[in-house]
């Protein structure tokens, strides 16, 4: 029988995983995580932030060097973090990149009332990207409008089809609290789920879709982006799920040491490296893709020891 949930007892999460397993991430040093590479996962530091982001950055340059009129090339990207997005434009405003032929994807947006947010929302992602990334770009640069792709509540099918059709060369992302992707949190603990979480390949059949939000993930969003005010924050989501990770090249995943704590970046990790999937842990599920990339700012990866202040 699987434990109950310390934080939200009926949710899955990765509270409800083995004690043995939680005590031996917690015991990772640096050095562990650095050993924790293998084909198909690749782990990397970086000392300073600058570096940190502009390698961030760099992968949408280098993802949309590639594209070409009979071969267009996109990247999915995150709203956590976001400090990489003004450097992205900076970048091909001064590299004179013309985009025409490359795409972008949004990961995500909140739905209030079955709809996606508007622009006015003031925790609209739609709006941060256009804000932070795209009206920063030149016009005579930015891709058309129709190469940017932004998930809606009836655009569904056509959000998943477009990575079918466009080669997305990375998915990147953060990691939440609840070791989501994007806003692929850990199911309710209902029927049939009250006794063992999804398996695996039933987690990896889901495509974009609305979700509803994991405790943990609403107190976050209402930390990192709205000064605490949990009501704030919508309970439910839009993102992009599994199936178009799976048809994404790469998955990058960028751990600054803000959106997860010392041992969250340390148990996803563990779990990918070791194979071990667990969709109570839903970034864990990302040992089964071939190409999977976690970036540490070093001096953000902490420690699990307890200290009192």
């Amino acid at each position: 029988m699987r434990a109950i949930s310390k934080v939200a007892p009926g949710w899955w999460d990765y509270t409800t995983l083995d004690t043995e397993l939680l005590n031996e991430v917690a015991s990772l040093t640096v050095k562990d995580i650095e050993q924790l590479s293998r084909p198909g996962f690749k782990v990397t530091f970086y000392d300073t932030l600058e570096s940190f982001y502009l390698a961030e950055a760099l992968e949408y340059i280098n993802a949309w060097k590639r594209a070409t009129a009979s071969k267009p090339v996109g990247i999915c990207g995150p709203i956590g973090p976001t400090e990489q997005l003004p450097l992205v434009a900076l970048l091909v405003n001064s590299l004179e990149m013309d985009l025409k032929h490359c795409h972008f994807w949004a990961m995500d947006e909140w739905v209030l009332d079955g709809k996606e947010t508007t622009f006015e929302h003031p925790l609209s992602f739609a709006k941060a990207n256009w804000a932070l990334l795209l009206d920063k770009i030149r016009d005579d640069l930015r891709m058309p409008d129709e190469n940017i792709h932004l998930p809606t509540v009836k655009g569904m099918a056509d959000f998943t089809q477009s990575f079918r059709d466009i080669t997305c060369a990375v998915m990147q992302g953060g990691q939440g609290e609840v070791k989501h992707w994007a806003f692929n949190d850990p199911p309710r603990r209902v029927t049939p789920y009250e006794d063992a979480p999804p398996t695996p390949e039933e987690y990896r059949s889901l495509a974009t879709r609305i979700v509803d939000l994991h405790p943990m993930t609403i107190i976050q969003n209402a930390r990192t982006s709205g000064g605490g005010v949990v009501t704030t924050v919508p309970t439910q989501a839009l993102t992009v799920g599994p199936v178009e990770t799976w048809l994404s090249e790469q998955v990058s995943i960028w751990h600054a040491g803000v959106h997860d704590n010392p041992f969250g970046m340390r148990l996803t990790a563990y779990m990918i490296s070791k194979g071990i999937t667990d969709s109570a842990v839903p970034m864990s599920l990302l040992a089964d893709h071939d190409d999977v990339k976690f970036n540490y700012y070093r001096p953000g990866i902490g420690v699990c020891d307890a200290e009192m202040h």
